[in-house]
């Protein structure tokens, strides 16, 4: 048997659940679900547990949302397939990002398949969609890149998107949790992307901001994706801005609209020009060297 525990949940608290694996010992599976588009503040946190939660376990739900946590248990079905099938396809630009129940991909779009485990690196996560939207404008304006880098690459869809847009690229995408790296390695198997060293593949590494010889060895980039949070995007500005070449974009992304103003002053103090400073709740910064 399996079991789902639901707690409601503020929008920011559905966004920061990416964070959240590491407060259990044996992690569930985690969806945040909105369910009325039109009470956008009111979502709802979801669990999947393969057995009965402990006190504990409901303890840590309910710090991450509002109330009490409801208990189901669940007939015997695929549990996981039931997580997914909640979370609807994004259309991100000309990119469709879809869990392994929706496979019906629109004509012209370029698709993604991204487990529901990892619901938040789909694009159901507001920066997320954004950075795709981001990167197929630049694409659109006539923008070339050669050497790329994601800063943070969580799933490894950003990574992705790239190389669909610019497949003669060399890219590395690089995260400080070495299970992000094996998961973003998965999906590139799914999404049949290469890895390996050359150009038109994927290089993946553990490292913590800029600091790691394989970025050293690519450096300088002419396109850096960040999607962390404003703390550290404000921290490594020196780096990031080291390590881009005359021409560069960076995309940045994970804050909040209250915060855009001191990210973007951060990179611009480091010889950075703002080009877009987006919009809504979670905006995406363009700068360019």
């Amino acid at each position: 048997m399996s079991w789902r525990v639901t707690v409601r949940a503020s929008r920011a608290q559905a966004e920061g659940l990416a964070e959240a694996d590491d407060l259990f010992d044996d992690p569930p599976v985690l969806v945040a679900d909105e369910p009325d588009p039109a009470k956008p503040d009111d979502w709802l946190i979801h669990g999947y547990f393969d057995h009965r939660p402990t006190a504990a376990e409901l303890a840590i739900l309910e710090r991450l949302g509002i109330g009490e946590p409801q208990v189901e248990q669940l007939a015997e079905t695929d549990w996981v397939t039931m997580s997914q099938s909640g979370l609807q396809p994004i259309r991100a630009g000309r990119f469709f990002v879809h869990t392994p129940t929706h496979r019906s991909i629109p004509p012209g779009a370029v698709p993604f398949e991204i487990d529901a485990s990892l619901a938040f690196g789909t694009g159901q996560h507001a920066t997320t969609a954004g950075c795709l939207e981001a990167l197929d404008l630049l694409e659109r304006k006539g923008c070339r890149f050669e050497n790329v880098a994601d800063i943070g690459t969580g799933t490894g869809l950003l990574a992705f998107a790239a190389l669909a847009l610019w497949p003669e690229a060399r890219c590395i995408a690089t995260d400080i949790d070495p299970v992000a790296i094996d998961v973003a390695r998965d999906n590139a198997r799914i999404n049949r992307i290469q890895v390996g060293h050359d150009a038109g593949q994927l290089l993946l590494a553990v490292a913590d901001g800029m600091d790691s010889p394989l970025l050293a060895a690519r450096a300088p980039f002419d396109l850096l994706i960040a999607n962390i949070l404003a703390g550290p995007l404000i921290d490594l500005a020196p780096g990031f801005a080291g390590s881009l070449v005359s021409g560069a974009r960076l995309i940045l992304a994970g804050l909040l609209d209250s915060q855009a103003e001191a990210v973007a002053r951060a990179y611009e103090e480091n010889g950075l020009a703002l080009i877009d400073s987006g919009t809504g709740e979670w905006p995406v910064l363009v700068l360019g060297r």
